[in-house]
C-alpha cells in the first residue's frame, strides 16, 4: 500500500488564503509587507486562484464569474520579487521518532511544513527555493510561477532522506557563497548543533542576519527533546554521531534539562527578534493547520 502524501488536496486548498510575509525592504526589490505583490491589468497573466474575503475586486475575472457563477482572482507576474529561501534540516537527529506519543518524526513534520509554505508562495507567485542541509548544503529545488509548479516540489520533498550530522557553521558558509542575493530565509530545524564557540548554531545564524537576510526560525521538536520520559541509569546514543553516554536521570535532573531546553529556545528567539526576524517553537504533536493559521500568523510569518 503506497504511503500517504505529505499534504492532501483539501489541506492545500485551505492554504490559498495565506501569504508569506516579510518585513524588510531589500535593495532593488519590492519592499516589506509584500507591497505590490499582485498586479492590475496590463501585466503578464500567469494563473487564477480562488477569491477570498479581503482580495482586491479589481483583479476578479468577471467573465469567468458570468460563465461559472464563481469568483476567481487573476494573478500576474511582477518582477522583481523578494526570494524566499526555505532551509530544511535533514540531519539524522530530525528523523528520530518520539516513542512515547508516537508522533511524526521531526523530519516528516519539517517536510510537510516546507511543502505548505512552498504552496502558499507558489499560489501568490513568489519565487522560492527549498534547500536541505546537515553537515553540508544539499542540492535544492527552485520554483516559481503558480500552483501548477507544486507537484515537482512535493516529489522533491518526498524523495529527501535524513542523513549526516548538523554543522550550521559550514552550511551557512556554503549558503552565503551560493546565494548572494538577500531575502527572506526560513529555517526549519531542531537546531541541535552542540559545536562550541564560533562554530555553533547561534554564531552562524548571526552571520546570516548580519549579511542582510531576514530570518524566520522555526524550531521543530519532539516532546522527548524537551522532557525526557525516562528515569534511572541510562545509556544514551547520539543519533548523529553514534557516541554513547552513560548517565542517571531523576526528577530534579529532568526539570533542569527542560529548563535548559527552554533557555536555549529563548536564546534563539532573542537572536531572531533583535535582528528584525521571527521565531516559532513547534512540537511535532501540534496540528500543522494550527501552526500555519494561528502560530505563524501571530509571529507575522504568514498573513
Amino acid at each position: 500500500m503506497p504511503d500517504a502524501p505529505l499534504l492532501d488536496r483539501a489541506f492545500l486548498e485551505k492554504l490559498e488564503r495565506l501569504t508569506i510575509q516579510w518585513q524588510r525592504s531589500f535593495a532593488g526589490l519590492v519592499g516589506g509587507h509584500n507591497a505590490s505583490r499582485f498586479a492590475g491589468g496590463g501585466q503578464e497573466f500567469l494563473d487564477h486562484r480562488n477569491f477570498h474575503h479581503g482580495d482586491d475586486l479589481r483583479a476578479v475575472n468577471w467573465r469567468a464569474y458570468l460563465r461559472l457563477d464563481k469568483l476567481f482572482l487573476k494573478m500576474f507576474q511582477i518582477e522583481p520579487r523578494v526570494p524566499v529561501q526555505i532551509l530544511v534540516d535533514v540531519s539524522k537527529s530530525m528523523a528520530v521518532e518520539e516513542r512515547t506519543l508516537r508522533t511524526r518524526a521531526k523530519f516528516d513534520y519539517a517536510r510537510r511544513l516546507a511543502g505548505a509554505l512552498a504552496y502558499v508562495g507558489l499560489v501568490r507567485l513568489d519565487t522560492l527555493a527549498i534547500m536541505p542541509f546537515s553537515s553540508r548544503l544539499g542540492e535544492g529545488k527552485r520554483v516559481g510561477g503558480g500552483r501548477h509548479r507544486f507537484s515537482p516540489v512535493m516529489d522533491y520533498l518526498t524523495a529527501l532522506e535524513a542523513a549526516g550530522v548538523t554543522d550550521f557553521h559550514e552550511v551557512v558558509r556554503e549558503f552565503m557563497r551560493a546565494q548572494p542575493q538577500r531575502g527572506l530565509l526560513v529555517i526549519l530545524s531542531d537546531f541541535l548543533d552542540d559545536r562550541p564557540g564560533d562554530r555553533g548554531c547561534e554564531r552562524a545564524l548571526q552571520y546570516l542576519a548580519d549579511f542582510g537576510h531576514e530570518l524566520c526560525l522555526v524550531q521543530i521538536w519532539n516532546e522527548e527533546d524537551r522532557t525526557p520520559p525516562w528515569t534511572g541509569e541510562l545509556e544514551l546514543t547520539d543519533a548523529e554521531t553514534g557516541q554513547q553516554l552513560r548517565t542517571a536521570l531523576d526528577a530534579q535532573t529532568r526539570i533542569a534539562y527542560t529548563h535548559a531546553f527552554d533557555e536555549y529556545s529563548a536564546t534563539l528567539q532573542q537572536l531572531a527578534l533583535r535582528n528584525g526576524g521571527r521565531f516559532l517553537s513547534v512540537p511535532t504533536s501540534k496540528d500543522l493547520e494550527e501552526v500555519l493559521f494561528t502560530d505563524l500568523v501571530r509571529a507575522r510569518g504568514v498573513a
